[in-house]
């Protein structure tokens, strides 16, 4: 077979997957709806089978969805007559795909589901099925030409994932669950270094600069030596953020005044200190710098931004694994 000849059935799989998809987007009704709004609701698992091919989705789309905030596991449909059953309460949701809609192994899983009123949403391409008529929400596929002599299970399954992703997505938007949330059940890898956060990378307690606003430059410049960040952060009697100092500053104080000594910082310092949210993306602070041209920032939280909770310096932004 030449090169030519491959590409084309390349080409010709991918077009018959995107008529799949095109099908599958005009299918969308209320019963996404319900679905969605039935995994929002539910407080305790989203559980998945299927059979073969479908089965493999299965697994995919659980994966996805306890990603995202709904914890979920897939069940083998097999061992599910064998005990598994068990694995499954009252209070969770079970979606079951299959593209006949009959399969035999899941027959068991039907009855059970409908005998203990859990909440069963179906995927399936045949609306004369039992999966079809037995589901509490039915999410129906369209029917679609298969690759392969039109049987190997190709394009079907390509929905089938794809519906999988929209509940999850839909799901997860419907939750209002963040960035942040993402964040926190992605530690590790690209997703969770490209999500660090202000509050991940600053420094806190006695490693911030602090100095009270009466004390005088001599006080100032030993605390910026001290603390080696370049800068110092003023504050008053009750705590409250009033001022920063940095070592240019100083330089530039220098040439103007050698009596410089006993002034006080309160006479001296920037009064208006740029400070971010601890929640705020790191990869945010640092354009936030780079635009301002400026190397530290004060961190506060919520809309405290009167109180610092800590500092971050660009080097420990640039330290950082960000891509």
């Amino acid at each position: 077979m030449n090169k030519n000849k491959i590409s084309q059935i390349a080409k010709g799989v991918i077009d018959l997957e995107i008529q799949a998809l095109i099908k599958l987007k005009k299918s969308i009704n209320s019963s996404f709806n319900l679905a969605v709004t039935s995994i929002v609701k539910c407080q305790s698992k989203i559980i998945l089978c299927g059979v073969g091919k479908s089965g493999l989705i299965a697994s995919k789309i659980s994966a996805t969805l306890s990603s995202v905030g709904s914890p979920s596991f897939a069940i083998s449909a097999s061992d599910s007559s064998h005990g598994d059953l068990g694995s499954i309460s009252k209070k969770d949701v079970l979606i079951l795909i299959s593209y006949s809609g009959n399969t035999q192994e899941l027959k068991n899983i039907i009855q059970y589901a409908n005998r203990n009123k859990i909440t069963l949403i179906g995927i399936t391409s045949k609306k004369n099925s039992i999966l079809y008529k037995a589901s509490d929400i039915k999410l129906f596929i369209p029917e679609v030409q298969e690759s392969g002599y039109g049987i190997v299970p190709t394009s079907s399954t390509t929905s089938q994932l794809c519906l999988g992703d929209a509940l999850a997505i839909a799901s997860m938007q419907n939750k209002k669950f963040s960035k942040l949330d993402f964040k926190k059940i992605h530690p590790s890898g690209n997703l969770g270094t490209k999500l660090k956060t202000v509050e991940d990378l600053m420094l806190v307690k006695n490693k911030i600069p602090f100095v009270s606003d009466n004390a005088n430059m001599e006080t100032a410049l030993k605390l910026i030596i001290s603390k080696k960040l370049g800068f110092i952060i003023a504050i008053n009697k009750v705590g409250k953020t009033t001022g920063i100092f940095t070592d240019g500053d100083m330089k530039r104080l220098i040439k103007k005044n050698k009596n410089f000594y006993n002034l006080k910082i309160s006479q001296i310092m920037n009064k208006n200190p740029i400070s971010v949210e601890k929640d705020m993306l790191a990869a945010k602070a640092l354009s936030i710098m780079s635009e301002k041209k400026i190397t530290s920032l004060c961190v506060h939280k919520s809309k405290n931004d009167k109180k610092t909770i800590g500092v971050l310096h660009i080097h420990s932004i640039l330290n950082a694994p960000m891509q």
